[in-house]
């Protein structure tokens, strides 16, 4: 359980179209406070998940071979299955832009997995020159704490925490290494936007150019992060599954 749960928070760490817009909040107005807003809400959804979780299974895991062992075990593959012919799909149609000499699709073109369109658009509204318009930087000026938190719920990869949740009704809470593993699944799934935070609060001067020549670095490589994060995790979710089930 402790080594799926934190390669799957590792993969939602590093979902990029989360953090680029993460980067678009903190460099706003406020941001800093709204950044916090954001994280809040991140955090809240994750432990929601959890707890709902627990009180499903009463913190204990089921019974090997058991029904809610093997419907578990059966969403957690269907959840894998779904990365790897999400991740192909973006690959095939990445190498099919690259041989006809196009760009590489923005982040916003298609939502990663879990991740709504309407979060990716605010990730990925770019100028031609990789940094944020000025139409889109003026409209985060505008956005409240309630719009950062709504945000929050969005970005959600809501793909990977349900995969992550399968997980989770493995937990035994009547041993502390549970409760170590589901902290720090929780902390590991928000290490980024963390560091972001961190370094607006500390270092807000700098922090805005950036954190935006950042973005638009991430920009240009997202579509290869995408690929290779639900691939590598979805690959990694459908082995374990099928050895769980037939073993």
């Amino acid at each position: 359980m402790v080594l799926d749960l934190l390669l799957i928070a590792l993969a939602i760490t590093l979902d990029p179209l989360p953090l680029m817009a993460f980067v678009l909040v903190v460099a706003s107005t406020g941001g800093a406070r709204k950044g916090l807003v954001f994280l809040l809400s991140w955090l809240a959804c994750l432990v929601l998940v959890i707890a709902i979780v627990l009180l499903l299974t009463g913190g204990q895991p089921p019974p090997p071979r058991s029904p809610p062992s093997a419907a578990a075990l059966g969403v957690k593959l269907a959840v894998g299955v779904a990365l790897v012919v999400y991740g192909e799909h973006r690959r095939r149609r990445l190498a099919a832009l690259r041989a006809s000499g196009g760009a590489a699709p923005g982040p916003g073109a298609e939502p990663a997995p879990g991740a709504p369109s309407p979060g990716a658009a605010a990730a990925g509204a770019d100028g031609a020159d990789g940094a944020p318009s000025a139409s889109l930087t003026t409209e985060m000026d505008r956005t409240t704490g309630w719009a950062a938190a709504g945000l929050a719920v969005l970005l959600q990869p809501w793909g990977l925490v349900a995969a992550g949740a399968t997980t989770v009704v493995e937990a035994d809470t009547s041993h502390l290494a549970s409760w170590f593993a589901l902290f720090g699944f929780c902390v590991l799934a928000t290490a980024s936007l963390l560091a972001v935070e961190l370094y607006v609060v500390f270092s807000p001067t700098a922090a805005r150019a950036r954190l935006l020549a950042l973005r638009a670095w991430m920009e240009r490589h997202s579509e290869q992060a995408v690929v290779a994060l639900c691939l590598l995790l979805g690959f990694w979710l459908v082995g374990k599954s099928i050895y769980q089930l037939t073993g």
